[in-house]
């Protein structure tokens, strides 16, 4: 086979990827190549198989404008739901054709010289492209805790975003480390079928209820024959997502705390409810919505540990109070390296400039999709672009990078970078509107989740979804520097 070349690669056949794909289809524009680690499209949805994974957005609005589903199962949809849709769309907007599974790619160069990429695969298969748009999101990269003697354990463990489903937990006694969105979810489903669930916790989260009763049929019905009510239902949702991730309504906020004590106060033995009380504001860490979680610790079967993980053994977790407790197999649900974004691969602009490099005091980009000194380089789902519904954040961005590419197409450009002085004062200003986010000011232990090392917060949209799509869809062109081609 000769070399690939291609106008246009997408990395990652997850949401991002394939909405951008389908739009690309919807545009005429066919000389483009998706490259997907795993053998499957969807993503999180696709690698996230554990027991009770779900959406925390409402079903109505997570979906693509591009593509309505009315016939919703529940109001929050379930991963398997979730990646059936995922999977429809990448087929009948012929998607799947343009999808080179199994490719996990490792290294972007940009050539300066003829003004294109150089993608090298981790099979060291070498592509090249005019425009490379990074789908690879916020969620792609498991973190494992430095425990010592983590590499000792003899029973069986495994990450949350790759469980082993062929692992029967019947009886077993088993450790999960880590409790937050994962584990808040799984946990519940596992306790009525394991021996004993010890739960490891080193902050204690809000968990807000979530009402998830499935359709009746008779509902199912009603919103297949009625796609008006469906429209008006995700219109109404949307008006509460569209702010409640700002965090600026205090009203609002204190009525998700007092609603979150409720559900706490349904855990019998005090002891526990103090331990599951958080001590920080509700969105100083990322929301977590179960109806679920809290009354599964009133299972005698059911533990909860707050003490420190001192280290692990070949059969027990070791905690500083000095105790041993016996376990089959440890679950770690302790999240991804949501900041990293495309430090997560090794990426070579203009002049040398490495990623890792110019993002030294963290992620940043204009509107989460550029980086000054990477011409042709798109972001979906890059820094600051977290907030409210992910999937109609990503139909803005992929807007903004198609009329991007279409300009690159229609005006016969060679590359198109972003100014530096566009992006550094957007970014000034964007640090100076999340500074004025108390809740994210507050000390919860979220640098792990939205901050980098430097103390920059660089994963959340601190404005509505609204400001959103104001400030992507508005005409910028002046503020890129553009060549055309010779």
């Amino acid at each position: 086979m000769g070399q690939q070349r291609h106008r246009i690669v997408i990395i990652g056949a997850g949401s991002a990827g394939i909405c951008t794909a389908a739009n690309l289809n919807k545009a005429g524009i066919s000389d483009y190549k998706i490259l997907e680690k795993g053998d499957g499209v969807g993503g999180t949805w696709y690698w996230n198989q554990y027991p009770g994974a779900e959406c925390d957005v409402q079903s109505h609005l997570y979906s693509f404008a591009l593509e309505p589903k009315n016939d919703w199962t529940r109001p929050f949809a379930g991963q398997a739901e979730i990646l059936e849709y995922l999977n429809h769309i990448a087929d009948k907007y012929e998607v799947r054709p343009h999808i080179q599974y199994n490719t996990q790619v490792a290294k972007l160069v940009w050539q300066e010289d003829g003004a294109y990429w150089t993608i090298t695969t981790a099979n060291d298969e070498t592509i090249e492209a005019q425009i490379v748009v990074s789908a690879i999101g916020m969620f792609n990269n498991t973190v494992w805790p430095s425990i010592p003697g983590i590499d000792d354990f003899k029973g069986n463990a495994w990450h949350s975003a790759r469980w082993n489903k062929s692992h029967d937990l019947s009886g077993e006694r088993v450790g999960v480390i880590g409790i937050a969105a994962s584990a808040v979810q799984f946990a519940p489903q596992i306790a009525p079928v394991v021996g004993e669930l010890q739960l490891y916790q080193r902050t204690a989260n809000w968990v807000v209820p979530k009402e998830n009763t499935p359709y009746t049929q008779e509902q199912l019905e009603y919103y297949r024959q009625h796609p008006e009510a469906v429209a008006k239902s995700r219109e109404e949702i949307y008006k509460v997502w569209n702010t409640l991730a700002t965090f600026g309504d205090k009203d609002v906020l204190a009525e998700i705390e007092r609603s979150g004590l409720e559900r706490i106060a349904e855990v019998e033995d005090p002891a526990l409810r103090r331990k599951l009380t958080p001590n920080h504001p509700f969105g100083c860490k990322r929301p977590l919505f179960s109806d679920l979680y809290y009354p599964m610790f009133n299972r005698d079967n059911v533990e909860l540990i707050t003490d420190d993980i001192e280290r692990i053994t070949e059969n027990a977790i070791v905690t500083a109070d000095g105790r041993a407790r016996e376990v089959d197999t440890i679950i770690y649900s302790t999240g991804f390296y949501t900041t990293s974004y495309l430090t997560a691969l090794d990426v070579t602009g203009r002049d040398g400039l490495h990623i890792k490099d110019a993002w030294s005091d963290g992620a940043q980009a204009y509107l989460g999709m550029n980086t000054a000194g990477f011409p042709n380089l798109f972001m979906l789902y890059g820094p600051n672009t977290n907030q409210g519904c992910i999937l109609y954040m990503l139909e803005q961005q992929v807007a903004y990078i198609m009329r991007q590419i279409k300009r690159v197409v229609d005006e016969n450009l060679a590359w198109i970078d972003i100014r530096s002085d566009v992006m550094e004062n957007f970014n000034e200003k964007l640090q100076s509107d999340i500074a004025k986010v108390d809740v994210w000011q507050a000390d919860c232990g979220n640098e792990f989740y939205y901050r980098a090392a430097s103390g920059r917060l660089v994963t959340q949209w601190p404005h509505s979804m609204d400001e959103f799509k104001l400030q992507t869809s508005r005409d910028n062109a002046g503020d890129f520097n553009v060549e055309a081609m010779r």
